[in-house]
């Protein structure tokens, strides 16, 4: 009777709330990835899209720090997470990737019964339903949603690092391996914060 009754609540859940997911920096060559998820009711949903949310590759910097506290105010709930350079390195980009979403699922107040994952890969640990969205992140709002959170908190992060990491144009560059990133590692060596598993894959280590 109780597995009923929480079968119920997970049903209701998820005809009043679309909880999306994203990562950002999953090609980038230094610092972490970020993943975060959102979680959205139908109401507000259609809200965030009149305001013009949508996939955050799309977007310009300023558009999306615009749109941010819009998200962050109507939204029921929102998670953040990471994992490091050095995690990326030891575990390899996609179980880091995974990594950054869990953490990101454990800040939420309940745990979604139903959960929209952009782009083709599942996230494996995750042991609720879960359905894959190519292109996710112009398909559903709590989707890019997500990605605008994750990709916002994301540089802002690099345009602090930039204080402790001059000489890479991490503000500029936001660590993707541009050809003046590439260019500059070459002059300045690696730090701490590069990843070498990424790296190495240029024969730049």
């Amino acid at each position: 009777m109780r597995e009923k009754k929480e079968e119920d609540l997970q049903q209701a859940f998820n005809k009043i709330y679309e909880v999306g997911i994203d990562e950002v920096g999953r090609g980038s060559i230094f610092g972490p990835i970020f993943s975060a998820v959102v979680v959205l009711t139908e109401k507000n949903n259609l809200i965030l899209k009149q305001f013009g949310v949508t996939d955050s590759k799309k977007l310009s910097p300023k558009k999306r720090k615009l749109l941010l506290p819009k998200i962050l105010l109507l939204c029921s709930d929102y998670g953040i997470g990471q994992s490091s350079a050095r995690e990326i390195d030891e575990l390899g980009i996609r179980v880091a990737t995974e990594l950054s979403m869990i953490r990101a699922l454990k800040k939420l107040k309940e745990k979604p019964s139903k959960l929209m994952i952009d782009g083709p890969l599942s996230l494996r640990p995750w042991n609720g339903i879960q359905k894959n969205v190519i292109s996710g992140d112009s398909k559903f709002i709590s989707i890019a949603s997500a990605s605008i959170v994750a990709k916002v908190y994301r540089d802002n992060l690099m345009e602090r690092l930039e204080k402790k990491y001059s000489g890479y144009l991490i503000f500029k560059n936001k660590g993707y391996g541009t050809r003046e990133h590439l260019s500059l590692i070459k002059k300045n060596g690696i730090t701490k914060l590069h990843r070498k598993s990424f790296l190495k894959k240029s024969n730049l280590i």
